[in-house]
């Protein structure tokens, strides 16, 4: 199939607004399927790849647990507090999830693919997608959401959400916008109202 006639979905939002809730309805009720940003950017960092090494190099051994993973804590501690660190290890990872969607889309033969992104602007690929849905819910709910997902204080959830581009400007940007400040119910709903309108 050729990849221009492809219909590539652009799924984002905030940390915490639910995305990841819209992405497994859309695989195993609708069907269609889906391209992760975080499978590739863990694999970018896998045991032994050459990025994991890269950051080691950059942060020192310690920055890996005694079996040589990457301790994602730890590094999450450095860099959602230092833009400048933070700049540095997407220029490391970017790149590979990058080259992963494209290797992904060009094998892929369905007509429908979602490519699920939480950093979809931030890291500039949307030239890889035809439409962009935004999953979207208040700043209060997010907060509650985020600290009671990732067990986080208060301060770490705010760093979380302020680390990315705000949620008003992803909307804005958006050709469908998901409004995940309700129930379950209601957020299904409003998918199913867009794969059928489309």
């Amino acid at each position: 199939m050729n990849e221009r006639s492809k219909r590539i979905i652009g799924l984002t939002g905030g940390i915490a607004t639910g995305k990841s809730t819209v992405s497994h309805y859309l695989a195993t009720v609708c069907h269609i399927q889906v391209l992760d940003a975080d499978t590739y950017a863990r694999e970018a960092v896998e045991k032994n790849s050459p990025i994991l090494q890269t950051i080691k190099e950059r942060y020192g051994s310690d920055i890996c647990f005694e079996n040589g993973e990457l301790n994602r804590k730890k590094l999450g501690n450095l860099i959602f507090n230092n833009s400048r660190e933070k700049q540095w290890l997407e220029c490391q990872i970017h790149p590979y999830v990058r080259q992963r969607f494209q290797e992904e889309i060009k094998q892929s033969q369905q007509e429908i693919i979602l490519l699920d992104i939480p950093l979809l602007f931030e890291s500039q690929l949307t030239h890889l997608v035809t439409e962009i849905w935004v999953v979207y819910c208040s700043y209060e709910q997010q907060l509650q959401r985020l600290m009671n997902r990732n067990h986080l204080s208060e301060e770490e959830a705010i760093a979380r959400i302020k680390s990315q581009l705000p949620i008003e400007d992803k909307v804005k940007k958006a050709d469908v916008v998901l409004d995940n400040s309700s129930t379950l119910e209601d957020l299904y709903q409003q998918i199913e109202q867009i794969i059928k309108n489309n």
